[in-house]
């Protein structure tokens, strides 16, 4: 029997889950004097996010990092579900999903490094940016043609709004 196209899972998809370095971002991270570090957002992706959350998707980012700016930034676009400080990641995950009532195969997980992989293993659609590393290529059903921090967000958000009739010309300017 084939294996499913991605696109056949599109469809399907209730809940965005995302890490941030490395997919919100580009992975990289200035350093300040005072020991600060600053990431850079691509607001396209921020676009895609907020509208994905007007036309009532879940979604939930789970980092390892703690950047206040990060979760100021995300609160900002109306996620309430961030989970910073992750590094067992699965036990967030686990977590959200049993206080909202998902099922793992209706969440489209997109991360970028080894820390990803167990929630990975496990999700209905794992993605990941074009720059991930080969362990989390090597068990996406998608990879972005977009690098991390550059359009990859907006690239599977776009796709599943797009599938699912949610898109833009699909929905009413009160939404905005």
């Amino acid at each position: 029997m084939a294996e499913k196209s991605y696109k056949e899972y599109l469809e399907h998809i209730t809940t965005f889950i995302f890490d941030v370095d490395g997919v919100l971002t580009d992975g990289s991270v200035t350093v300040l004097t005072d020991g600060d570090m600053l990431r850079r957002m691509n607001v396209k992706d921020g676009y895609a996010l907020k509208t994905a959350i007007n036309q009532g998707f879940n979604f939930c980012i789970i980092s390892g990092g703690t950047n206040k700016g990060v979760q100021l930034r995300l609160e900002g676009l109306g996620i309430k579900d961030i989970y910073l400080g992750a590094h067992n990641k699965i036990d967030q995950f686990n977590d959200y999903l049993s206080k909202n009532n998902i099922k793992a195969e209706h969440v489209l997980y997109m991360g970028d490094d080894i820390p990803d992989y167990p929630v990975m293993e496990v999700v209905g659609l794992p993605c990941c940016p074009q720059d991930a590393v080969q362990e989390i290529k090597s068990i996406s059903k998608y990879i972005s043609h977009k690098k991390g921090g550059e359009g990859a967000v907006r690239d599977v958000i776009e796709q599943v709004l797009k599938v699912q009739g949610k898109w833009i010309g699909n929905f009413s300017a009160k939404n905005d």
